[in-house]
C-alpha cells in the first residue's frame, strides 16, 4: 500500500468513526436545543424526528414555518407551518425528516417586527 492510499484509509476510518459516535449519541441521548439570533428574532429549536419545537427568546412572530435540508446527502423536505401552542412557544409536527443524521434547518419567522430566517444545524436520531 502506498502512503497517498494509506493516508486516504486512515482518513475514510476516521470518517466512519465520526459517523458511527454522532449515530451513537443521537440514540442514546434526546435532542439537544440550538440556539441562535438574528436581527428582528432569537429561538431556541429542539428537533425530534416527528416535531420541531421553537421558543422564542426576542420577538412576537405571528407565523412560523421550518424547512429541513440535509445537504450533504441532498434531501430536502418541504416547508412546515409551525402552529402556536403558547405565547412564544411554536411547534412543527409530522414526518419532518427522511433520515437520521445532521439537518439544516431554516426557521422562517414573520410579525410586527418583519420576516427573518434563521438557520440552524441539528442532529436527529433514530
Amino acid at each position: 500500500m502506498t502512503r497517498k492510499n494509506g493516508l486516504r484509509v486512515l482518513v475514510l476510518a476516521g470518517l466512519v468513526a465520526v459517523v458511527v459516535a454522532a449515530f451513537v449519541i443521537a440514540r442514546t441521548s434526546g435532542p439537544d436545543p440550538v440556539t441562535t439570533t438574528g436581527t428582528h428574532y432569537a429561538v431556541t429549536v429542539t428537533a425530534e424526528r416527528d416535531a420541531i419545537d421553537v421558543e422564542l427568546g426576542r420577538g412576537e412572530p405571528d407565523t412560523v414555518t421550518v424547512a429541513a435540508v440535509m445537504p450533504t446527502m441532498g434531501h430536502a423536505m418541504p416547508e412546515v407551518a409551525a402552529r402556536k401552542i403558547a405565547p412564544g412557544h411554536f411547534v412543527a409536527e409530522g414526518d419532518l425528516f427522511t433520515m437520521t443524521g445532521v439537518w439544516e434547518l431554516s426557521i422562517r419567522l414573520a410579525g410586527p417586527s418583519g420576516e427573518e430566517t434563521l438557520t440552524v444545524n441539528t442532529l436527529i436520531g433514530g
